[in-house]
């Protein structure tokens, strides 16, 4: 067998279903050719080769690199006196209506040029790359106009192309609407689904389409507009869905095929029903639930026992999840939503993968794109228990040290 790199004296958490917790393959082997795993087994099984260049890696873990499948990265500005505000008592719900929350956000995005939305959101990118990320998905959404909304998916594809780090884009357009159009929001709906969202497909810059689907955002109906043209340009859908009330967001991610529903706190049983029927991924985002002060977590045991894939994120943005630490994001997920180890390395690997539409990340396996994180740890579930602890040694892109 030909190979570019033997990856070998290591133990390997392929996360693959089935057999092993973690899928695991202890005293093992990873052989590398063309960007993709060409073999992965007992290191005392691997096939002949010549010339292969060997990597020992000294005992440690390799997982699929992680995978953070739920960002804001792109913004201006941050929103630590909001923070402040609801250490004082204000509600979330209290500060958006108030012009706070995410219209403070567009204002500071608006303002800020694409190179200093670039050089910001490279020094959040370092907090997902050094725990172990090696794809994440951007989202648009803090621009709300034509302008800033290019500005910013255009800034995600530089930082796929520079960054290191594979980059997967969603068009946020209904996020919130904007102050210019607070008194006439179906104009602002009408430009979002009919000017916004074809220029960015047009120019190359989406690869799914996203909305905030609740009372103090955008409705069922205005939503599923934008759905439809997502489907008439054949492109796939996800959902900011049912956290702060049931507002139907999961049912309608079911009834659209979304990829994804994301943090569904208020889902019902209907809703996570339809969502299993459907193929949807409940994404799961601790940190919001952290920094809001939630008290309702998402319906974990419902899930489980609906047969729902749940994934992982980070959430990173200004206002409620200033979060950009991939393993945290693990912790937060076991201690608040009471998620096992396992689950939660599955839901930052094979998991979000199936939440971005990556059909060949997310475990290694043969055939598998060589996205892979290596690990300073005795054991895979020390990636969900320690705090701030830096635990990566190394990440790999497509076979090669990045």
């Amino acid at each position: 067998m030909t190979a570019d790199r033997l990856l070998t004296d290591c133990h390997v958490a392929t996360m693959s279903e089935g057999g092993a917790a973690y899928g695991a393959i202890e005293d093992a082997a990873i052989l590398i050719r063309d960007g993709r795993i060409a073999w992965v087994g007992p290191r005392d099984q691997r096939p002949a080769g010549d010339g292969v260049e060997t990597e020992r890696l000294g005992g440690r873990w390799v997982t699929p690199g992680l995978i953070d499948c739920h960002t804001h990265l792109v913004f201006g500005g941050d929103r630590a006196g909001e923070f402040e505000q609801r250490l004082g008592g204000a509600t979330y719900e209290d500060i958006a209506r108030a012009g706070g929350g995410i219209v403070s956000s567009v204002r500071a995005t608006r303002a800020a040029s694409e190179a200093d939305l670039f050089a910001s959101a490279m020094t959040r990118l370092e907090g997902l790359t050094g725990t172990g990320v090696t794809t994440v998905e951007i989202k648009s959404g803090y621009g709300l106009d034509l302008e800033t909304e290019l500005k910013m998916l255009r800034v995600a594809r530089r930082i796929g192309r520079e960054g290191r780090v594979r980059v997967r884009t969603s068009y946020l357009g209904l996020h919130a609407v904007p102050p210019e159009h607070r008194d006439d929001r179906a104009a602002y709906v009408d430009k979002a689904v009919d000017e916004i969202l074809p220029a960015a497909h047009a120019e190359g810059l989406v690869d799914a389409v996203d909305a905030y689907c609740e009372p103090i955002a955008f409705s069922e109906q205005e939503v599923a507009r934008l759905f439809d043209k997502a489907a008439s340009l054949g492109l796939p859908v996800k959902l900011h869905a049912d956290q702060l009330s049931d507002s139907g967001g999961a049912a309608l991610a079911a009834r659209y095929g979304a990829l994804s529903a994301d943090h569904i706190e208020h889902a019902t049983e209907a809703g996570v029903a339809a969502m299993a029927e459907a193929g949807v991924v409940a994404v799961l985002l601790p940190g919001a639930f952290l920094m809001l002060r939630e008290t309702q977590a998402p319906p974990v045991e419902l899930l489980r026992r609906h047969g729902v894939a749940m994934a992982v994120a980070t959430d990173c943005n200004p206002g409620t999840s200033p979060l950009a630490s991939m393993t945290t994001a693990l912790n937060l997920a076991c201690v608040q939503f009471r998620l096992t180890p396992e689950e939660a390395l599955a839901g930052a690997t094979r998991n979000a993968a199936k939440a971005l539409g990556l059909a060949q990340h997310g475990v290694i396996a043969p055939g598998a794109v060589a996205d892979l994180a290596v690990w300073d740890v005795a054991r895979p579930a020390e990636l969900s228990y320690w705090l701030g602890r830096p635990l990566l040694h190394r990440r790999y892109l497509a076979g090669a040290p990045a």
